[in-house]
């Protein structure tokens, strides 16, 4: 399963790299040498002649099979752009891509895992909580502390969903959650994870009694909806962990090894939902010797799950403090243009995102106003210090004329709009009008 062929097109293949939580390539592959299929990717780099590396990550997909059913649509719909790609095999001679897809445990909010969540909630007594309890700890912090506080959280979920207010005992078992978490609340600006207000398992349990959500077969509503919360800033840790560390190393051994072939080779990245953040964190250089050998060549960002002002000079809430992934653009870690998806219809980020940030009185915002918390899969990216340009997403053959150094948020309700339960079109992505964006950008010629 690793190496994958595309379902209809026999003649496509991706590779699969997989990391355990902690951002470590997993060594179970049985198709590569000592178990790492990253080793294969870049024994294919070196010894291939490519043309083109096309990074891409998933947001919340949970399992393999997940992440697999999304790339294998996503790369399907990329194939189907056939004018595209004459149209890029006659502008670069030879041209031959390398498709990586990277996986990273993401589980989410709790939409992701309903059926189990559901099946928990059918069993009795220890069985159920202790299934619940293994769940989540592994979701958002595996200690002794953090286990018994989902204890007592999970408990009071079975005697009573929607109590009129958060019993005592359960607020201070969320706290403790929080706290083994090792999540700080620093507010926008921060790294994605900490970019939060104080997390009060009150205010969250108001603002999802005053807002329900129906997740179908299982609710992580009443007593349980802080929990939505403590999981969606986890996730955004854990992607920016990723990308600093798993994701980073990988894109610079490629990096080394296309440098010892002395082919120059053109490299994308695209991310979708919190994979935005890993793509947009592999940019993020440490200091030296880890720092990426070039920049690259493309970044398409589709309904990010990120912060509207992850790139600007300042934030206009906080003046003082620019956007967590201002490096990217300062540094020139795109040479090409950056491209953003939003869609009306996506509730995952236009929705939960800011609620996720903290009380509802902090995503108020007017009619000409950006909120303070808010995603780029909502309202694209924002802020000063950047060449912005708004535009409509196109049919599959129109022509934007993208430029390198701009970033362009496309406006895609036209295209991704269908509603699929609580997250609503967050994943409907899968369009040979999006992929055709995405080629356009990779056309798109770069900066010298």
């Amino acid at each position: 399963m690793p190496i994958r062929y595309v379902p209809g097109h026999t003649d496509i293949k991706y590779f699969l790299v997989s990391y355990d939580p902690e951002g470590r390539e997993r060594t179970d592959d049985p198709e590569a040498s000592g178990g790492l299929l990253s080793r294969l990717v870049i024994d294919a780099a070196r010894t291939k002649p490519i043309t083109d590396i096309f990074l891409i990550s998933h947001g919340w997909k949970g399992d393999l099979p997940a992440a697999v059913d999304q790339y294998d649509r996503w790369i399907g719909a990329m194939a189907g752009c056939c004018d595209d790609l004459n149209a890029l095999k006659r502008k670069r001679a030879g041209f031959q891509a390398l498709l990586i897809g990277l996986h990273w445990p993401s589980l989410p909010w709790g939409d992701e895992s309903i059926d189990r969540m559901a099946v928990a909630f059918s069993l009795d007594g220890r069985d159920a909580l202790g299934a619940l309890i293994d769940h989540y700890a592994e979701r958002i912090a595996d200690t002794p502390a953090a286990r018994e506080a989902l204890s007592v959280i999970f408990q009071a979920a079975m005697d009573d969903i929607s109590p009129t207010q958060l019993p005592r005992e359960v607020q201070n078992a969320y706290r403790t959650l929080d706290r083994e978490s090792r999540l700080s609340s620093e507010g926008e600006g921060a790294a994605p994870g900490k970019d939060r207000e104080t997390f009060d398992p009150g205010v969250a349990y108001q603002n999802a009694a005053s807002d329900p959500t129906d997740f179908g077969k299982f609710s992580l509503e009443g007593v349980l909806s802080p929990l939505r919360q403590l999981s969606f800033w986890k996730m955004k840790d854990r992607a920016r962990q990723f990308g600093e560390t798993g994701g980073h190393e990988f894109l610079l051994a490629l990096q080394k090894a296309m440098g010892e072939t002395g082919r120059e080779v053109r490299v994308h990245l695209m991310g979708h939902s919190f994979g935005c953040i890993v793509m947009s964190a592999i940019l993020r250089d440490p200091t030296a010797p880890k720092t990426l050998l070039r920049s690259v060549d493309t970044l398409f960002l589709v309904q990010g799950a990120m912060s509207l002002w992850s790139f600007c000079e300042s934030i206009p809430a906080l003046p003082t403090r620019a956007g967590y992934f201002r490096s990217v653009i300062t540094s020139q870690k795109v040479t090409g243009p950056i491209v953003v998806t939003l869609s009306e219809h996506d509730r995952a980020v236009g929705k939960y995102y800011p609620l996720g940030a903290g009380s509802r009185r902090q995503v108020i915002y007017g009619p000409d106003e950006f909120p303070k918390y808010g995603a780029i899969g909502t309202f694209g990216v924002r802020g000063p210090g950047l060449e912005l340009e708004d535009m409509e997403m196109l049919d599959g053959g129109g022509s934007y004329g993208f430029q390198a150094g701009k970033i362009y948020n496309l406006a895609a309700e036209k295209y991704i709009s269908k509603m699929e339960g609580a997250a609503g079109a967050h994943n409907d992505i899968a369009h040979t009008e999006v992929a055709h964006a995405f080629w356009e950008a990779v056309m798109a010629q770069p900066t010298a």
